[in-house]
């Protein structure tokens, strides 16, 4: 066995994690600057990212510990560290799971954050409004941010690929 591979393919990961989560966390400080990283009706830019498992398994810890920064950073509720955190988890994993889908694997996250959110608007923030609404709302800041932004981002990091994510 070459430990050399092993270690700079173990050292690529960290980084590529690391890096990740970073953009995540800045990525989100903007968004939360514009007021559109929460409540009711929120586009995450940050959400995007959920989208690189689809080029590398580095970006599913990276976005996971990204979000958790960033839910701390910027003051959310207890539940919302804990749930949010997990719905990013969830949406990131099932992307990465979905990889070989191009366009599916940018649904997970729009799934796992329209389930999970609209309870965690409800009863840690007490947001008013049915359910089916604060889902559909997260849905469709979802939908904005891993499907057609997501999508871009995928063709365009496409070609990049070998370059980028050499590990994978």
């Amino acid at each position: 066995m070459n430990h050399s591979r092993t270690n700079s393919h173990s050292i690529l990961f960290l980084i590529q994690a690391a890096m990740i989560a970073a953009l995540y966390v800045v990525l989100t400080a903007l968004a939360a600057g514009f007021d559109l990283a929460s409540g009711a009706i929120q586009v995450r830019f940050s959400e995007v990212l959920t989208i690189l498992p689809f080029f590398t398994p580095a970006a599913v810890p990276g976005v996971t510990l990204g979000c958790l920064l960033a839910n701390i950073l910027t003051g959310a509720a207890l539940p919302d560290i804990v749930f949010g955190t997990l719905a990013t988890f969830l949406g990131a994993l099932g992307t990465r799971l979905l990889r070989k889908h191009r366009f599916l694997c940018t649904l997970p996250p729009v799934l796992s954050n329209g389930i999970i959110i609209p309870l965690v608007l409800r009863y840690a923030y007490a947001i008013p409004g049915a359910l089916w609404f604060l889902a559909l709302t997260v849905g469709a800041g979802e939908v904005i941010c891993c499907v057609i932004f997501g999508g871009i981002l995928i063709s365009v990091l496409l070609p990049h690929r070998e370059r980028l994510f050499p590990a994978d």
